[in-house]
């Protein structure tokens, strides 16, 4: 074939655009990758999840980076952090996560055509903008306050959100991101930004937009209009806006399907304004404090999938037109204030309905036919009712996968039992229901029977049961035949979590604990249990949370529990429980209790292993000996870390939801007894009170600045109060009492700006107590039985020398005495106020005038007469 000289040329001319955009390609893929391997310089990696980003190795091929197939360009950056949540933790653990800053200039700036970039779930700690071929400039982040520089993008999708320690000052860098339509900001502080709604509605392209979690305060209510031309989706839930609902929201795209306000402490009534959104599928105000009516017109959203309005205070009736919205599947009127009839009206159209919350309190009315059978088939239900019975249109719902039945009274045959066996979750509490659950099989996965009044012996329990909480009732009997029946069970048991506190239970715990090893919860407390712990409970080596507490179960603690070596709180306090103080609690321990038992010997010096340990709690046993030199290696105690410590139990209920339970404990603050659940985390304590210790206080034990409450009080310790304890600033309770304390207490107690209790009475205290309004501001009776001691609020005056005045002590003569001069001041005040009123009466009546003086003449003769006859008589 003949090759004329212009083809030549046209293939010669091919050929070398080719090459020319091979060579341009090449570079600017170099150039991609360089600006990767700057952004990994900033980047903290403890999982080397970046280990593939290497200069011998095609930036395509790396770990979360995507290119285009035919320019080779980096268009996509996928780097989220995958956070399992284990079964029981302090928090979610993102130690293998990405952290360092994240230099966002590199990316969006050199990176020209990445569209996409989803840094979501991690740890970063600040957002750095650099002056890189950059010409306006921003301040941007806390950690560099510093002016910093980003030029517009390509980029359509930025996702940053659950960065949970990051804070952004200024959101200005958006206005340059013109081409952005999903902006996902979740959980990250941008309390400073009061400018955000301006700025956000400044992306022409923005579809979707989650800012929840914030810290957002300004709603902006007044504006009328926010240029939200393209919106979508919006999502402002968990900030802290306490305002009604904003006039722009109903100005809004017509095109907007979903609208997430939930738990941003709204208020008012809802405006018919919001009837402008016509297309709206989502609509998720839960949580707020929405008051009013429910408004009929809600039932014009004809596209309405998903309608939540529980947990705020609405009241009256449930409407009958939201029984029109054909496309419901979510129903969540729950928890308000509503009242009237629900009947087969208000669920009329809705065939496609999936979930449904009408709790209230008191309960609502129930009138459907005994026949009636709804349009749907629910997966889920909340109910309260005041009739006397179960619905029986309950029965006629085979899909339901969960059902919560509160504050209600009904009777729970086998019918009923059979029926809820067959769901996933079962949640029934504060109800009075009549059966004996004796004969009861449980089957369902997740069970929680709380605060029921149920009666009889415990239920038996299918291996399909990993959740079961049946505290707070009138069982009794004993619980062998629950523990030791295994027929149920097919050799294998998925029991995770176990609370039968709270209940008439007795006997003894039983040695059948080989068959639950899948154990991590176990709580057993509040019954009246007896006997000696068994050491088959060393074969729960998943047990994480063991309460045995307020029973009757006594001899020593059984060593096999060393094999539990994953147990975080171990509670056994008040039993007849004896020996030692275990030395094998594992160092990741977080609470040990085990007061108002008969424990003696000393403190062991393991305990100061345990560096996570937040309380410790040995108070009223007859533990002897010194207090231990190391406390200060429970570095728990000592960085102050306190609201990281949680004690949370997160129970798997699907792929993406899980039942969270707060541990619980009853301690001794402030001189009283509290219940410490939610906010257990946020407690620190050691209570070594009604014991026999003695010596002094350690010096290291002031080290302990992260302490919240500490007692002491009813030993035999000695020594004088170190000035060191200055030092425990978090300090809110400090109990010295009963003891042989000496000497002057030390001036830097007054600077503990958090105290709120404070004891040191009965000891052998000297001196002034130190001037401030700190110590001023608790009564005499904190000080009383320091004989030695002066100065306010005592009223024992000190010399000058900072001794005490030898004057009488406030005591029961002083009180006595103190009574009888008022008392007589009293009587003398009365009598002459009374002679007073005589005298005015007698001279301002002229009648009552004369009859007076009168009988004063005449009693004056009468008194004459009878001198003159005694001096006769004498004669």
């Amino acid at each position: 074939m003949n090759i004329s000289p212009s083809q030549y040329a046209i293939i010669f001319a091919c050929l070398l655009c080719t090459i020319m955009v091979n060579i341009g390609t090449c570079s600017y893929s170099q150039r991609d990758k360089q600006a990767l391997l700057n952004f990994k310089q900033g980047i903290i990696d403890p999982a080397d999840v970046l280990s593939s980003w290497s200069t011998q190795q095609d930036c395509c091929q790396w770990r979360g980076v995507k290119c285009d197939n035919i320019t080779s360009r980096v268009t996509q950056l996928n780097l989220p952090c995958s956070t399992i949540l284990p079964t029981y933790l302090d928090e979610e653990d993102k130690s293998l996560c990405l952290t360092g800053s994240i230099y966002l200039s590199l990316l969006l700036v050199e990176l020209e055509f990445l569209t996409h970039l989803n840094l979501r779930n991690n740890d970063f700690l600040a957002i750095q903008l650099d002056s890189v071929h950059s010409q306006t400039c921003y301040n941007l982040s806390v950690a560099n306050p510093s002016h910093h520089c980003v030029n517009s993008s390509s980029l359509r999708y930025l996702d940053l959100s659950y960065n949970d320690n990051l804070a952004i000052n200024s959101l200005q860098w958006l206005s340059h991101m013109s081409s952005l339509e999903y902006l996902y900001l979740n959980d990250i502080d941008l309390h400073k930004e009061s400018n955000w709604l301006q700025l956000v509605t400044m992306l022409p392209s923005l579809s979707e937009l989650d800012m929840s979690g914030c810290q957002l305060k300004d709603l902006s209510p007044s504006i009328q209009y926010a240029n939200f031309t393209s919106l979508r989706y919006l999502s402002l839930s968990a900030n802290d806006f306490h305002s009604e609902l904003p006039k722009w929201l109903f100005n809004i795209s017509c095109g907007i399907s979903g609208i997430k306000l939930y738990s941003s402490s709204l208020n008012g009534q809802l405006p018919k304004a919001l009837l402008n959104l016509q297309h709206l599928q989502v609509l998720d105000l839960e949580d707020n404090n929405f008051s009013g009516l429910i408004p009929d017109w809600l039932g014009k959203f004809e596209h309405l999938r998903y309608l939540a309005l529980d947990l705020n205070k609405f009241s009256g009736s449930i409407p009958t037109s939201l029984g029109n919205l054909s496309f419901l599947t979510n129903l969540l009127v729950g928890h308000n204030k509503l009242s009237g009839i629900v009947s087969a009206r208000n669920f009329a159209k809705l065939s496609k309905l999936k979930e449904l919350d009408i709790y209230s309190s008191p309960p609502l009315t129930f009138d459907f036919e005994s026949h009636w059978v709804p349009p749907f088939q629910l997966k889920r239900l909340v109910l309260t009712f005041s009739n006397p019975n179960l619905p029986v249109w309950l029965y006629t719902q085979r899909s339901i996968e969960q059902l919560d039945i509160y504050e209600s009274s009904f009777k729970a045959n086998g019918k009923f039992w059979n029926f809820v066996s067959r769901m996933a979750q079962v949640y029934l509490k504060d109800n009075s229901i009549d059966v004996n659950m004796s004969n009861v099989l449980l089957n369902s996965t997740f069970i929680y029977l709380s605060s029921n009044d149920l009666k009889g012996c415990l239920p038996r329990l299918s291996s399909n049961v990993a959740f079961l909480d049946i505290s707070n009732n009138s069982l009794s009997g004993t619980i062998s035949p629950f523990l030791c029946d295994h027929r149920m069970l097919n050799g294998k048991s998925n029991l995770q979590y176990l609370d039968i506190s709270l209940n008439h239970l007795s006997g003894g715990l039983t040695n059948c604990w080989k068959n639950w090893k899948s154990l991590v919860h176990v709580n057993l407390g509040s019954n009246n249990l007896k006997g000696k712990i068994p050491p088959s409970m060393g074969l729960l080596s998943n047990l994480t949370s063991l309460h045995l507490h307020e029973n009757e179960l006594d001899g020593e603690i059984p060593l096999s529990l060393q094999n539990c070596h994953s147990l975080l709180i171990f509670n056994v306090r008040e039993n007849n429980l004896s020996g030692n103080i275990p030395n094998w609690i594992p160092h990741d321990a977080k609470a040990l209790q085990i007061r108002s038992n008969s424990f003696s010997g000393n403190i062991p010096v393991q305990i100061c292993e345990m560096s996570s340990l937040i309380i410790l709690d040995i108070a009223d046993n007859t533990i002897s000996g010194h207090i231990p030199t190391c406390l200060n290696n429970i570095t728990a105690l000592v960085f102050n870390n306190i609201s990281y410590n949680k004690l949370t139990f997160f129970f798997p209920i699907d792929d993406s939801r899980y039942y969270i339970f707060e541990d619980s404990l009853e301690l001794v603050t402030k001189g009283q007894i509290s219940d410490y659940g939610m906010n257990l985390h946020f407690v620190s304590l050691i209570d070594m009170s009604s014991n026999n210790l003695s010596g002094t206080i350690p010096l290291q034990m002031f080290s302990l600045i992260g302490l919240f409450s500490l007692n002491m009080s009813h030993n035999k310790l000695t020594g004088q109060i170190p000035y060191e304890i200055g030092n425990m600033k978090n300090l809110e309770s400090l109990d010295f009492s009963a003891n042989q304390f000496s000497s002057e207490i030390p001036q830097s107690l007054s600077n503990l700006s958090f105290l709120s209790s404070l004891n040191l009475s009965y000891n052998n205290l000297t001196g002034k107590i130190p001037s401030g309004t700190q110590l001023q501001g608790f009564s005499a009776l904190s000080y009383i039985g320091n004989h030695d001691l002066c100065g306010p609020p005592l009223t024992k005056i000190c010399l000058q020398d900072g001794k005490a005045k030898d004057t009488k002590p406030i005591d029961e003569d002083e009180d006595e005495s103190t009574f009888f001069s008022w008392f007589y001041i009293g009587i003398g005040s009365g009598f002459g106020t009374g002679f007073l009123g005589v005298i005015c009466a007698i001279f301002l009546n002229r009648k009552l005038r004369h009859t007076y003086f009168n009988f004063l003449y005449d009693l004056k003769d009468r008194l004459c007469a009878m001198v003159d006859i005694r001096m006769s008589s004498f004669q």
